[in-house]
């Protein structure tokens, strides 16, 4: 597949300049940033949401662990992770679990974390297990202005540590 059409689409139309990375199948966007050698904490991840009133798409570093609590705060919502059979029908042409960090581009809300707010270059995945999209982190801030953000999640230790 290499990019989901909606994600090319949407990038195309914003005249945002992106290259391709192919990596050997990975499941998670950590696996993906260690096989495309990029470091982990440039390539965004994305975690889908769910309450009564709709999704919301949590983006966040992949060396990171999502805090919840955090995000229902920042949103005032009361937000569940959601049911992995939900994403194919939000996300058709992308395979599952390979959801691209720029939701906005399927008509989703999306919150990102404010640790991606200095990084100069972001990897996202493409809609497949096998490609990230690389675009200038300010590209990625600009596609994202007037959406949510906030500290959002934590270091995998350092979140460990605030559970315990």
């Amino acid at each position: 597949m290499a990019i989901a059409i909606t994600l090319k689409s949407y990038l195309d139309s914003h005249h945002v300049d992106y290259d391709m990375v192919e990596h050997i199948r990975s499941e998670t966007a950590l696996e993906a940033a260690h096989s495309a050698h990029v470091p982990g904490h440039q390539v965004a991840k994305a975690v889908v949401l769910e309450d009564d009133r709709g999704y919301v798409v949590s983006v966040l570093p992949s060396t990171n662990r999502l805090d919840l609590e955090w995000v229902r705060e920042s949103l005032g919502r009361d937000l569940e992770m959601a049911r992995e059979r939900e994403l194919r029908s939000l996300f058709q042409d992308c395979d599952l679990g390979a959801v691209p960090a720029l939701s906005n581009a399927y008509g989703l809300d999306v919150i990102w974390d404010d640790q991606l707010k200095a990084v100069a270059d972001i990897y996202l995945e493409a809609g497949d297990h096998r490609h990230l999209v690389h675009i200038k982190g300010d590209d990625f801030r600009k596609l994202l202005r007037g959406m949510p953000h906030n500290i959002i999640s934590a270091e995998k230790d350092y979140s460990r540590w605030m559970g315990d």
